[in-house]
């Protein structure tokens, strides 16, 4: 999730402007960067609660305590809710999970080290204040009424509207976290290709990076539980996006699907206008009673793209999402997975070979069956096991080929090595979670803390 963007309020005046506004971000490959963006629980550390934003231990007093490091404030209504420093900021999910969202890059490498220094500051700050933060895909202990709400407008909106088209939407506001990459592309069709063959393989980031197998204290019979909240939180908004495989897929059909999206708000003035379940049609038409004879600006737009969550979404850019947060190692390995197929062509072309025969019943079959059963899911006479590694395979010798290498010789294709391990090992993170929680962690979540955290 995002902030009010930063898009100017230019006002639109015609459909084609939406389009235009998209097809902006296509760039030469010279200009091609990578932004990773990854949230994390934070928690106390004497009774392991999440901190609420207020008091001397809390998520207010993080971000007072992170401006040390030459972050900026960014303010709401008199509360401290984000940080920017240069490109990069850190933002509040709506339980007051932790988000770096990472300046545009030119490397895996480069990606690894923004992720480590801001580990590293985040660890100094909470430390001071007995916090700690820990990456899984979902919250193994608490309760939704246990988590706190952020002070934020944005979600005083969602929180009333989710209830209304889901089961699971304020789980998801409240008890998930992710781990993402940002990537660009060089044109119309380049760009419906990356999105076809990352959407055809999100699945298997999925099964790669699941970690959410409790649900307050206990297994809840999922690999990445986090995944399978988004199945039941608002039919309108999120999803594997079947259109995107059709012939003549391109930016125009992207806007179309966004204004069939409902509105969540409109950010004007300084404050947030309650627009959820309206239509953007109809703001282009003037014709919303909340703002009567006002038509979006560009910044409304680029606001209203942030309120869709599909497995794959596009901006300026397009967005991988289908991953669990988790340790260090894995924030690193995501942008490498991405990067290595479909920043290469030649690796872009065996991606699209691999999964361009991909049915639709296979698609959502994979999409359906890999929360719960990870690489063991039956696929072709195989399991997405094989998938997986024929994918990671490719990734690997796209990374080769950047030949972008770190002090030590080594390409990006290192950050890959845990998830080559896994797919190996034919066992996901929250399956070894599942052995310590029936082994020596003897029933109990509350180790999870202590091992697994930053």
């Amino acid at each position: 999730m995002s902030g009010p963007s930063a898009v100017k309020e230019v006002p639109i005046t015609r459909r084609e402007e939406l389009v235009e506004y998209i097809a902006g971000g296509a760039r030469p490959r010279e200009q091609w960067r990578i932004g990773t963006e990854h949230e994390k629980f934070g928690f106390r550390l004497d009774d392991l609660r999440p901190p609420t934003w207020e008091g001397e231990r809390g998520i207010g007093a993080l971000l007072e305590g992170l401006q040390r490091f030459g972050w900026e404030p960014v303010r709401e209504n008199g509360y401290l809710i984000a940080l920017s420093r240069g490109l990069a900021s850190i933002t509040l999910e709506p339980a007051g999970q932790l988000e770096l969202s990472g300046a545009p890059l030119n490397t895996v490498h480069e990606t690894c080290c923004e992720v480590t220094t801001h580990l590293r500051e985040v660890k100094t700050v909470a430390d001071e204040l007995g916090l700690g933060f820990l990456g899984m895909g979902f919250q193994p202990k608490w309760a939704r009424a246990d988590m706190p709400w952020m002070p934020k407008g944005r979600y005083a909106i969602m929180q009333r509207y989710m209830p209304t088209r889901g089961n699971l939407g304020l789980d998801m506001m409240t008890r998930t976290c992710t781990v993402q990459v940002n990537l660009d592309f060089g044109s119309e069709a380049q760009m419906a290709k990356m999105f076809r063959v990352s959407l055809a393989l999100q699945p298997v980031a999925t099964a790669l990076f699941a970690d959410s197998p409790f649900t307050e204290g206990k297994p809840n019979g999922f690999l990445s539980f986090r995944s399978n909240v988004w199945t039941d939180t608002d039919p309108d908004r999120t999803g594997m996006l079947d259109f995107v495989f059709e012939d003549g897929f391109g930016y125009e059909r992207y806007v179309d699907y966004l204004l069939d999206v409902p509105m969540y708000f409109s950010y004007r003035d300084g404050r947030y206008i309650d627009l959820a379940g309206r239509s953007f049609r109809r703001f282009l038409e003037g014709r919303l009673d909340e703002l009567p004879g006002a038509v979006p600006t560009l910044k409304d737009w680029a606001d209203h793209m942030t309120t869709a969550f599909p497995e794959v979404r596009l901006k300026k850019y397009l967005e991988m999402r289908g991953a669990d947060g988790g340790p260090w190692n894995r924030l690193c390995a995501l942008p490498a997975f991405w990067v290595g197929l479909l920043y290469d062509d030649a690796a872009l072309d065996a991606a699209w070979d691999l999964v361009k025969d991909f049915s639709l019943a296979e698609r959502h079959a994979l999409r359906d069956g890999v929360p719960r059963r990870g690489f063991k899911l039956p696929f072709r006479g195989a399991t997405v096991r094989e998938l997986a590694l024929e994918a990671l395979k490719i990734s690997a010798h796209g990374l080769a080929r950047r030949n972008q290498l770190n002090a030590g010789g080594a390409s990006e294709a290192v950050f890959l090595e845990p998830l080559i391990e896994f797919a190996e090992a034919n066992q996901t993170p929250a399956e070894r979670k599942l052995e310590l929680f029936h082994g020596p962690w003897g029933g109990s979540v509350d180790p999870v803390f202590r091992e697994f955290a930053y």
